[in-house]
């Protein structure tokens, strides 16, 4: 109970803080910026959208991870300039990146591997596989996204690094870190589905999913 409270009063800070910058944004007339930070409000809420959508109960910490990530690439980072400010910003939250997405793949193909109306019977090996893949093919996307927003909208989502004009150097070193952060993953749901007997922060933040959401795991 005390981690909820502590989980609710975080996200109102961060909603709230975001408020304010809209409401300087309006007083300023940056009428883009303004619309911009009440998107990246809206996107803060997804994480509640999708459990209500799927009737999923997503752990608080979960959630938290989400929407503090959201926080700081879209609005700290995009927003107010922390990519240009600080040369590891990018770095570190696409490390962060990739083990959340390491995660949320571990977890939809642990939900697949134990779904007894799917039927299907995946070894550890894969199923820690296809997170590690699930998460750099998202990154991947992203890399994409970022060329075809500088491309056509003429924005600066790609990082110049080490002389590198092109944001091809900033590409590769994001897919690069990402891939560490979702191979960390990987590995420890591997340990975790082959030595239950040993526990990593992991195998807690798993048993709290499955703990909440029984009818996903009627196998196991």
């Amino acid at each position: 109970m005390s981690f909820q409270f502590s989980h609710r009063q975080f996200v109102i800070v961060l909603q709230g803080i975001l408020w304010l910058a809209v409401i300087g944004s309006l007083w300023e007339q940056q009428w883009l910026n303004a619309l911009l930070t009440v998107g990246i409000i809206l996107t803060t809420l997804t994480p509640q959208l999708l459990a209500r959508r799927y009737r999923l109960d997503i752990p608080y910490r979960f959630q938290l991870l989400a929407i503090a990530f959201l926080f700081a690439a879209l609005f700290l980072g995009e927003m107010r300039d922390f990519y240009g400010r600080f040369w590891w910003w990018d770095i570190l939250l696409h490390t962060s990146s990739g083990f959340l997405l390491g995660i949320v793949g571990f977890l939809l193909v642990h939900v697949l591997n134990e779904t007894e109306e799917i039927g299907l019977h995946m070894k550890p090996g894969f199923v820690a596989f296809f997170a590690f893949l699930f998460a750099l093919g998202v990154g991947a996307l992203w890399e994409l996204f970022e060329f075809s927003m500088d491309t056509f909208f003429g924005m600066n989502m790609q990082k110049p690094m080490l002389g590198d004009p092109s944001g091809l150097t900033d590409t590769m070193v994001d897919l690069l870190v990402d891939a560490i952060g979702a191979l960390v993953i990987a590995l420890l749901g591997y340990r975790r589905l082959k030595m239950a007997d040993r526990q990593s922060f992991l195998h807690r933040w798993l048993r709290s999913f499955i703990d909440r959401n029984p009818r996903l795991f009627r196998r196991g």
